[in-house]
């Protein structure tokens, strides 16, 4: 399988990154082993997390996901074939939360303790903290590259202006720089990714892990309607999409899995996989089944013709 470089660093990933936000919230302990158990099987080798998954579950404080994928790391002995990506700076509570540099230090030895490891391979900011100069933070980071605890850093959430104002100051002060990216980015939420972002990422070698690579599930076809909404914790998320503009993209979705004797979700990730600005997309499953799905992407090569209508279908 081909592996795609990060950012300008020795890390190289398969074209395709579990997402663990489902550890610890809908899938057990049990589930979850199985899942990455045949992830890795598959010759995939990068999961991404972070420290506030599931905090918003109630009776959660957070460090679920990171607890689960710990336990996970003891029992099969697989760290050394996983490319470990965690973030830092969503809040846990009022005391925990931005990324100062004392903040972004304790909170990384308590992703390690969870994780049962010694190092992460990709740290990353999961949002924007005005209130901390941009040095500070980047001071943090180079501290824990230096001490071996992190390999290289990324961002997510950013504004490009403010990605771009951290690149630069990384530069001319020599510390740690953002090499990866983690935008929202699929076939129906295209803009601002295509007009923002891709045109700096590109130019700045950064490299792209794109989340809400199904539009929260509408892409795998299960929403059709309203009333494929009812009693879905995801109702609220998914309703944005039941567009004309949405069912557009189903219908091609629907034809083009049709052609490779697919499915909607495998055709919504491997479009993904093919665009020349995403190094890898995040996806989650809960299941088995799911996750063969979410691998499959990786085996087919799209046609330009079959890009073309889907590039057509999602036109914005």
């Amino acid at each position: 399988m081909e592996k795609r470089k990060l950012g300008d660093s020795a890390i190289e990933i398969a074209p395709l990154v579990f997402g663990g936000n489902v550890f610890g919230w809908t899938t057990d302990d049990a589930m979850t082993f199985r899942l990455l158990d045949a992830f890795t099987d598959a010759g995939f080798d990068a999961v991404d997390t972070a420290d506030v998954y599931s905090a918003w579950i109630p009776g959660n404080s957070g460090g679920e996901s990171e607890t689960a994928i710990g336990k996970w790391f003891k029992k099969s002995g697989k760290r050394d074939k996983i490319i470990l990506a965690t973030k830092v700076g969503a809040e846990l509570s009022a005391d925990k939360k931005g990324l100062s540099k004392k903040y972004i230090i304790a909170a990384a030895e308590a992703s390690l303790k969870r994780l049962q490891t010694d190092y992460i391979d990709l740290y990353q900011s999961h949002y924007d903290d005005p209130l901390t100069p941009i040095t500070e933070t980047l001071e943090a980071y180079d501290q824990l590259v230096k001490e071996g605890k992190v390999r290289i850093t990324g961002a997510s959430n950013f504004a490009i202006s403010r990605l771009e104002e951290s690149i630069k100051i990384s530069q001319q002060e020599k510390l740690a720089v953002y090499q990866t990216f983690q935008p929202e980015f699929n076939l129906f939420d295209r803009e601002d990714f295509e007009t923002n972002v891709a045109p700096f990422t590109t130019a700045n070698n950064v490299s792209v892990i794109s989340y809400f690579s199904l539009a929260s599930g509408f892409l795998s076809g299960k929403y059709r309607s309203k009333d494929d909404l009812q009693g879905s914790k995801r109702s609220g998320m998914v309703e944005k999409y039941l567009t004309s503009r949405g069912f557009s993209i189903l219908k091609t979705l629907d034809e083009i899995a049709a052609e490779y004797h697919s499915t909607p979700a495998t055709i919504s990730l491997a479009w993904l996989i093919a665009h020349p600005a995403v190094t890898a997309p995040i996806a989650s499953a809960t299941s088995p089944e799911q996750l063969k799905q979410l691998t499959d992407a990786a085996t087919i090569k799209l046609s330009e013709e079959a890009i073309e209508k889907l590039n057509k279908a999602s036109i914005w």
